[in-house]
């Protein structure tokens, strides 16, 4: 373990602003409670707390990397609309003591994952006119809905999505 110092330094600062991330589209993260940890030379990055992370689209993986400054770093998959960012998100679930306001916050890869603050203008207004997030289904009620072999579905079908089909839509 090594400490920050003067030769590497590490701060860690509440944001002051609200930030986002956004993945296809979709705000995954929203929170008025982000950290900046600003570390030697490198980019600034934004911890975002969990609860403020749709953790529904995300899936923990194996990958694991360690740093002497804050400790191991787990990771997750983000998974949206058939799209997967894998290994996009890491989290320090226990950090070392020096960095102790991390544990247990996500942070994105902003090559994969598009991190701002709503106070810019101009990816607010594309926040505001991405479509909303819905909750995909789980694989297992996926399969349920499946034939079973017998030619019928192993449960009531979904509610359609659409009343009827629209006459412009091509069909003939």
């Amino acid at each position: 373990m090594k400490m920050p110092g003067p030769d590497h330094p590490i701060t860690i600062t509440p944001a002051g602003r609200r930030w986002r991330a956004r993945y296809q589209g979709h705000v995954i993260a929203d929170s008025g409670d982000a950290l900046v940890l600003q570390e030697a030379s490198y980019p600034p990055v934004v911890y975002f707390p969990r609860e403020d992370v749709s953790m529904a689209f995300l899936t923990h993986t194996v990958h694991a990397t360690h740093c002497p400054y804050k400790g191991d770093a787990s990771y997750y998959t983000l998974q949206m609309d058939g799209h997967f960012a894998e290994n996009a998100i890491w989290s320090y679930e226990e950090p070392y003591p020096a960095m102790a306001e991390i544990a247990g916050r996500l942070a994105f890869y902003t090559n994969k994952v598009e991190v701002y603050s709503p106070d810019d203008a101009e990816a607010a207004q594309e926040a505001v006119d991405a479509p909303p997030v819905q909750a995909a289904p789980s694989v297992d009620d996926i399969v349920l809905h499946t034939d079973s072999g017998s030619g019928a579905s192993q449960r009531e079908h979904w509610p359609p999505n659409v009343s009827m089909p629209r006459a412009d839509d091509g069909a003939r």
